[in-house]
């Protein structure tokens, strides 16, 4: 099983997908160690913040366990109704972390001694060459 994740670091965001099961049964909220996602990002800590099921159904910090469930939602992430008073019923995933999981967000708590730009340096040629094809030449 493969899981997308999706790691911030002060308004960057960095892909990488990793295979196995190093990260199912833990919830959001919870810390883990780089060295357990890959061997270069040994010194780094990174917090699960979210994600997103096989179906597009977000993780919900406040559901308990792995299931669906349907909430009564008034304000916060997910909600087009900005009328006052209006409640919306939503289908969210409990926070743990099963093999239904397809994408887990991320953010930096620790840095290690490898800067991430260095580690997926990959992902910055990408961008380098997208921005030389953007700028015109006269």
């Amino acid at each position: 099983m493969a899981f997308k994740l999706n790691i911030s670091d002060k308004g960057k965001a960095w892909r990488l997908e990793i295979e196995g099961e190093a990260l199912v049964g833990k919830s959001v909220g919870e810390k883990i160690e780089g060295k357990e996602l890959r061997k270069d990002l040994e010194g780094y800590e990174f917090e699960i913040t979210g994600g997103s099921d096989i179906a597009g159904f977000p993780l919900s910090k406040d559901v308990e366990g792995l299931g669906l469930k349907r909430l009564l939602l008034k304000k916060g992430w997910g909600m087009r109704d900005n009328r006052k008073g209006v409640r919306i019923r939503k289908t969210v995933r409990g926070k743990t972390i099963s093999e239904k999981i397809v994408q887990i967000n991320m953010k930096v708590v620790k840095e290690g001694s490898k800067k991430l730009g260095e580690i997926f340096s990959e992902q910055n040629k990408i961008k380098e060459e997208v921005k030389a094809e953007a700028v015109p030449s006269n």
